[in-house]
């Protein structure tokens, strides 16, 4: 039997009281309590403008931890000491060797450390988080890094420049991981670092520039001519901004985004509709146009280095405070017209999408692409307003109506044929008789 309150029992408010059973001894030093947060609340809490090198947040890494995470070469801070990273070391310096030993006596390894050192911290800032590494060890990543990356891209230009035994150029698989590794938002190291770099230990009359052959060398994601340069009222912060950029200004006018989003159908309905699809002439593959029931669309080529390059697009946009939903719009207009592989089949016999992936995986691939991502301001609105405006007149309407229940299903797809066939005869019989009159 339970004990009373009279018998000594425990008192339902004692129970309640959270306070219940905390030693009433314990002293808190309000003042030096106080102190403390006001101290904290004193940092810079807002994150200055140069940074641009990000982590990227656990809610989008869970989706594809591969898609973040280099294969072999690491770039930067974060991923220098991964058990992995530590064999492509020699080849960095292998790079920056041969680097100094063809330029001239007046550039040597001391004078690029020196020049390093006073950008450190410049280049240290442009990091979001707090950095755990020494002055030294800071500065010797970047030239070591930088220089890599400059030798790489003038070495994939001049052929000439490259060794037999060459360790980057001469084994196959060494490109490949290079495409994936120098495009995640996490393996990049500021971009006047690369910039310094490159200009004391350019050949003297040489007019290319470092953008120029960064692009040559990304080419292959994204087309199979050479990028041109479209200029910029200011620099890209690091190799992923360059290729954003390329992508973003190349696509023509810089339009206006707009708050709110609106579905459109899937593609293979828009062509039910009437809607005709035209393979795009832009280098952008985010030039996409729609004007008098033609839907204009770049190609796009969907391999393995596709859904690296976006998903790390996507996560730089939604880090970077002030970097435009550009790549997350257009994942969600392709999203929103690839829904089954019929959709996929529309695509690549017109020509607009080609893919490396089997049809089911191709189908998937842009509907996991924007998973836990924030739109600010959709750049296709506009085009799905004109676009549905056009869908749903009513004789597109009854188009979509009659082709998906209809002859959409194989045994009217014979009837409908069967019917033609027949009428065709007819009017070639009637012919005949006529002329015989």
């Amino acid at each position: 039997m339970a004990r009373s309150e009279r018998d000594g029992g425990p008192r339902s408010a004692d129970i309640c009281d959270p306070s219940h059973g905390v030693d009433d001894q314990v002293t808190v030093d309000i003042d030096s309590l106080t102190s403390s947060v006001e101290s904290m609340m004193s940092q810079n809490l807002i994150m200055p403008d140069k940074v641009c090198i990000f982590r990227v947040p656990h809610i989008l890494r869970r989706h594809s931890e591969k898609a973040y995470t280099p294969n072999a070469f690491s770039i930067g801070l974060w991923h220098r000491h991964h058990p992995l990273m530590k064999a492509t070391e020699k080849v960095k310096l292998k790079y920056l060797k041969g680097l100094l030993s063809r330029r001239s006596a007046s550039i040597s390894l001391k004078g690029l450390i020196k020049s390093t050192r006073g950008i450190e911290k410049e280049a240290r800032s442009c990091y979001a988080g707090p950095i755990d590494v020494g002055v030294e060890d800071f500065v010797r990543m970047l030239v070591i890094d930088g220089c890599f990356l400059i030798e790489l891209f003038r070495k994939d230009q001049d052929t000439y420049l490259r060794e037999d035994d060459d360790p980057i150029f001469s084994v196959s698989c060494m490109l490949q991981y290079l495409y994936h590794d120098l495009i995640l938002v996490e393996n990049q190291i500021p971009w006047f670092v690369l910039e310094r770099l490159f200009k004391m230990t350019a050949e003297p009359g040489n007019a290319t520039t470092l953008a120029q052959l960064a692009l040559r060398f990304f080419q292959i994601i994204f087309s199979s001519d050479p990028p041109p340069i479209v200029p910029s009222n200011q620099g890209p912060k690091h190799l992923l901004d360059l290729l954003r950029n390329w992508l973003v200004l190349s696509s023509g006018k810089e339009e206006e985004g707009e708050m709110g989003w609106e579905p459109i159908p899937s593609v293979t309905n828009l062509v039910y509709a009437g809607i005709k699809l035209k393979v795009g002439k832009s280098r952008s593959i985010l030039d996409i146009k729609f004007q008098n029931g033609v839907l204009e669309i770049p190609p796009l080529l969907l391999q393995q280095t596709a859904e690296v390059i976006i998903r790390n697009l996507i996560s730089y946009e939604q880090c970077s405070p002030y970097s435009t939903d550009r790549i997350t719009s257009y994942a969600v207009l392709l999203d929103n017209l690839i829904k089954t592989t019929k959709d996929m089949d529309t695509f690549t016999s017109s020509g607009i999408i080609d893919y490396w992936l089997n049809p089911d995986e191709a189908a998937q691939f842009f509907n996991k692409l924007y998973q836990d991502v924030y739109l600010k301001k959709y750049y296709y609105l506009k085009l799905c307003q004109d676009v549905n405006r056009y869908y749903r007149r009513p004789l597109p309407r009854w188009r979509v109506l009659l082709m998906s229940n209809y002859f959409g299903t194989p045994p009217w797809a014979i009837v409908s044929a069967f019917a033609a066939a027949t009428l065709l005869i007819l009017t070639i019989v009637q012919t005949i008789f006529t002329i015989i009159k």
